[in-house]
């Protein structure tokens, strides 16, 4: 029903990217979060569950009279805004010229990161983000349309800032990290298989699903474990954040240490991806 949104989506997205001229929907959400925790901040899972209720109804709110446009080519074009797969392939691209840019692409301490780890931390990056910044995107455009794009957006979005297991927002992010990880079990999944699938590594779904269930995310570590053992390298490993070692399993069976060739191979699958995700969206259209 909502393919051929999906597809000008999903196009629109690979060749423009994000765009400059307006704010993102996804800055305007954050915005909404900010505001609501300086003024209504308490340690308390239901003022962190009002947050949630309030965000997602504001969104839908808004956009359900924008599904009412008649129009697929202007419903794609607002959807793309959805979607950030340029932005995510041109980000990870952009650590192999400037390594000190991961700082902007995960949450750990980069101060003292060797070359392996950061190579690491990119390709880490890269195949967490294809489930939650494309693969998910698309999930919920295809089977709700706009609403559910952007509802997802906003689940998305809340647990990136306070969905954290910290003294902080243990209790208020509660909801939004429970709801983020309900919404994403699916998509996650979709992505390991996916990225096995397009590296000819099929066979390697088993040890997938096995790495995979070792993350403290119910589904990070799946995508993850994929990339993993599609390039035969491990990822994981103790990461230090907010200056404290953590103590994380290794995904994957190969080397530890990451090179710049590495981050390349793992860039290698975007192409096969828009092929495959084109193909499908065109035939959905077709059919």
């Amino acid at each position: 029903m909502f393919a051929e949104i999906a597809l000008i989506a999903y196009i629109t997205d690979r060749i423009f990217g994000e765009f400059k001229f307006i704010r993102h929907p996804v800055v305007l959400m954050g915005d909404f979060i900010s505001a609501f925790e300086k003024r209504f901040y308490r340690d308390s899972i239901v003022r962190g569950f009002w947050l949630v209720f309030w965000l997602l109804a504001t969104v839908l709110a808004l956009v359900t009279p924008i599904t009412l446009i008649d129009n697929p080519w202007i419903l794609g074009i607002i959807a793309s805004m959805g979607i950030a797969g340029k932005m995510l392939y041109t980000s990870v691209q952009g650590v192999l010229s400037d390594p000190s840019s991961i700082r902007y692409l995960v949450s750990r301490d980069t101060e003292n990161l060797s070359e392996s780890d950061i190579n690491k931390a990119a390709i880490e990056t890269y195949a967490e983000n294809l489930s939650d910044g494309v693969i998910a995107p698309l999930f919920y455009l295809l089977v709700f349309g706009l609403v559910g794009l952007f509802l997802y957006k906003a689940v998305n979005t809340l647990d990136s800032m306070v969905g954290y297991r910290s003294e902080k927002y243990e209790k208020f992010g509660k909801v939004a990290a429970r709801l983020d990880d309900i919404a994403n079990y699916i998509p996650s999944r979709i992505t390991a298989v996916l990225i096995v699938t397009l590296f000819g590594k099929l066979g390697k779904l088993r040890q997938t699903w096995h790495y995979g269930a070792l993350h403290e995310s119910p589904n990070a570590g799946y995508p993850i474990a994929a990339m993993a053992l599609s390039l035969d390298v491990s990822l994981g490993g103790a990461t230090s954040y907010f200056g404290k070692m953590k103590e994380k399993p290794y995904f994957g069976e190969g080397k530890r240490e990451i090179t710049a060739a590495d981050v390349q191979r793992a860039l290698a699958l975007q192409w096969k991806l828009d092929t495959l995700v084109i193909i499908v969206l065109a035939a959905g259209v077709i059919v």
